[in-house]
């Protein structure tokens, strides 16, 4: 988990979300003290979550490393196969429009001869 979310894409991506949530809880009155509830209640939830949860997963540790070590050589090959993966959102969004400017250019000139 914390692999994919050291990746440039994901990471951008949650940081782009992040602004668009406290941007809307600071505009919006009504909507913060909604989120605030929520934010409380998950965090509760979690809370008795993990301590209930810590048993099972200190049994289940050698699996878990396993499993790990197995999606990490995964996500590795991915990164090989996927480059956009290393990219911010930003970045990727300015290259699709550069691309499909390009795109529709080709198509224009194609059409006009």
């Amino acid at each position: 988990v914390k692999e994919v979310a050291n990746l440039s894409l994901v990471s951008s991506a949650c940081d782009v979300v992040s602004a668009a949530y406290a941007s809307t809880k600071e505009s919006h009155p009504y909507l913060r003290s909604v989120c605030d509830a929520a934010e409380k209640g998950v965090q509760s939830v979690t809370e008795a979550t993990a301590s209930c949860v810590q048993p099972v997963l200190a049994t289940l540790e050698p699996h878990v490393a396993a499993a790990s070590e197995y999606a990490s050589k995964g996500l590795e090959k991915l990164g090989e196969k996927l480059p956009l993966l290393q990219k911010p959102v930003e970045q990727v969004l300015s290259d699709t429009k550069e691309l499909v400017s390009s795109r529709v250019a080709d198509v224009k000139d194609a059409v006009s001869s």
